[in-house]
């Protein structure tokens, strides 16, 4: 199956709501590795977005499947890219 590189940009104005909603968003993250979709998720250490890599059928399929984060929900993700990633080496290859 497909790894899609999921991309998200925060911005400043949000980081007090996405404290708040940061639970219940890593929980849904949480539920998403124990089913094998989600292989690894963090943020960048800058605070300007998050790196997560899935496997689904397809970069849509991936984006409809984020349309349920709740940071997504509660309108906390300024940008999202999608895009399918071929690993040559290492750990996802």
């Amino acid at each position: 199956m497909p790894i899609i590189a999921v991309e998200y940009t925060y911005s400043e104005a949000t980081a007090a709501a996405r404290d708040e909603v940061r639970p219940d968003h890593r929980a849904w993250l949480s539920g998403l590795v124990d089913d094998g979709v989600v292989l690894t998720t963090g943020p960048f250490a800058d605070g300007s977005g998050a790196l997560i890599l899935v496997q689904a059928e397809a970069a849509a399929a991936a984006r409809t499947l984020f349309t349920n984060d709740p940071f997504a929900k509660a309108g906390l993700v300024e940008a999202a890219r999608f895009t399918e990633w071929t690993p040559v080496m290492g750990a996802f290859s």
